[in-house]
């Protein structure tokens, strides 16, 4: 292994190499928030996805050399969990993906809180109201924003009825839950130029929708979407930054991804 001093030295040399020096990331002035769930047997997917996550044991316990050895192989539908929506998901010829830019994954977030009135209406919308609402209060959203829903209802997860409003196997026509607008998503997207549409339920559509306006639109701006979201409510409304990483999969419309946010000390 490389010595820390070494690998330091190395590193600043090459930066300097490079030109100035870039400030470095001082983790100590950050809290990090950790807004992806787990992948577990009762990781909650569409209703019609013909399967789940699983998890199989290859190699768990000692091994005939005297050490410790663990290794498992998984499966997993690419939507399911806290994930990300390809724009190619809903938009033919847009990016996989793979081909997302990472200037899109990782940027400064605002959190737009609806719990209040999703709390009165599991249905409710974010309506270009509620975005101007939040402009007042916090300045305009910048581009490349990557805006996340805060609804409230991570605390429902991991029960599925509670969550998704239905827990038919099979049948997604009876899902009741908050999410985006369609007129606020093209404000969002088409106006605001924002980078990622997030969310903390299972969709960036309203349970009840059967046309998923909102994801077609905001794939058609090759705006990806994030998906079944938890711990919004540890962060600021402004002043985070997010980094949402999902696995690369080639050609793929969507993968599991561990989203993190990074707020400064308060």
């Amino acid at each position: 292994m490389r010595s820390p001093v070494i690998f330091t030295l190395a590193l600043s040399l090459t930066l300097a190499a490079c030109g100035p020096a870039p400030a470095p990331l001082d983790l100590d002035a950050l809290r990090m928030v950790d807004l992806t769930h787990a992948f577990n047997a009762r990781t909650i997917f569409w209703p019609t996805s013909p399967s789940t996550f699983a998890l199989e044991v290859l190699a768990h316990g000692q091994t005939d050399g005297g050490y410790f050895y663990s290794a498992n192989a998984f499966s997993t539908p690419e939507h399911g969990g806290t994930h990300l929506d390809a724009p190619i998901h809903f938009a033919e010829g847009r990016q996989t993906t793979d081909q997302v830019p990472l200037e899109r994954l990782i940027g400064p977030a605002v959190v737009i809180d609806i719990a209040a009135q999703a709390a009165a209406d599991r249905d409710y919308q974010l309506t270009p109201d509620d975005v101007l609402t939040f402009e007042r209060a916090h300045g305009r959203i910048a581009p490349g924003t990557i805006v996340l829903l805060r609804t409230g209802w991570s605390r429902r997860w991991p029960d599925r009825l509670a969550y998704l409003g239905d827990s038919t196997p099979g049948d997604a026509s009876r899902l009741h839950f908050p999410s985006f607008g369609a007129d606020a998503a093209r404000l969002l997207v088409e106006e605001r130029e924002v980078a990622v549409l997030g969310a903390d339920v299972a969709s960036i559509d309203h349970g009840q929708s059967i046309d998923f306006l909102v994801h077609r639109i905001a794939a058609a701006r090759n705006v990806p979407g994030l998906e079944n979201l938890t711990n919004l409510d540890q962060l600021p409304s402004t002043g985070a930054t997010v980094i949402a990483l999902p696995m690369k999969i080639e050609g793929g419309s969507g993968g599991p991804v561990r989203v993190v946010a990074l707020v400064r000390g308060e």
